[in-house]
């Protein structure tokens, strides 16, 4: 039998190219987000938190500082070793984790989910089964946080074309709208071999996560629309942050 093609984020994650393009990422505010959340959460020292599709555990290990019991999962083997090898602790554990899965029934205080890292699957009823793994790994009354791209606002503005050089690699990225997703389509030169590589993100708006929190039962606890938790205003908020609450 042949192997099966591997999707986009299984190559894309694994890749160093990956984390090169997103080496800008601003650390000061996810440290900032992450002090906003916990003290708007009230979240207790000691509290059983999920950090899901953790990446390389940066937002993990900034909680697990903060006196949390932080374990971070995620489908990309690089990026757990690389968890792994810089932040493991004795309150912080790293495990490679398919976020459609549950993992650690009935166990968790908080989940988090951290940066636009939802809406990779190829349907509606896929990206619903993340928030059902999210339902099962709470315990009764925990709370999940899910941090989205503004859909709306992101498309309004999207660059369709973009080249960037950083440390002699080049990036040409190009976007476009097909079907009900975001399509990044990134060619990578780094003067020995050209490579290809794709992100695709379903536009989900609010609309869409109402459903998928009213189907698994949660309540909806607040809507934010930034970092600094203003109230989300669909046309010129930059993000779509979610607070929900299992029943």
């Amino acid at each position: 039998m042949d192997k099966m093609i591997p999707h986009w984020y299984e190559t894309w994650f694994n890749s160093p190219y990956y984390h090169l393009l997103y080496n800008n990422r601003n650390q000061e505010e996810a440290k900032v987000f992450i002090e906003n959340l916990t003290r708007w959460l009230e979240v207790p020292q000691g509290a059983n938190i999920l950090d899901l599709a953790c990446g390389r555990g940066r937002h993990a290990h900034l909680l697990a500082n903060m006196g949390y019991h932080v374990v971070g999962a995620d489908l990309s083997e690089k990026s757990i070793e690389y968890a792994k090898a810089h932040y493991q602790g004795p309150f912080l554990d790293f495990y490679l984790q398919d976020m459609r899965l549950p993992f650690r029934i009935n166990y968790f205080d908080y989940v988090f989910n951290f940066f636009t890292s939802f809406g990779y699957f190829k349907n509606f009823k896929e990206n619903e089964s993340v928030i059902s793994s999210i339902k099962k790994g709470l315990k009764k009354g925990g709370r999940a946080m899910i941090d989205f791209m503004n859909a709306e606002k992101a498309i309004n503005e999207m660059i369709s074309h973009e080249n960037k050089t950083i440390d002699q690699v080049d990036f040409y990225i190009r976007r476009e709208v097909v079907n009900g997703f975001i399509y990044k389509t990134i060619k990578v030169d780094d003067g020995k071999k050209v490579s290809i590589f794709r992100e695709e993100v379903q536009i989900l708006k609010p609309a869409h996560f109402y459903q998928m929190i009213q189907d698994e039962g949660f309540k909806l606890v607040k809507e934010f629309g930034d970092y600094q938790l203003n109230s989300f205003d669909v046309t010129n908020s930059d993000r779509y942050i979610l607070i929900i609450e299992k029943q």
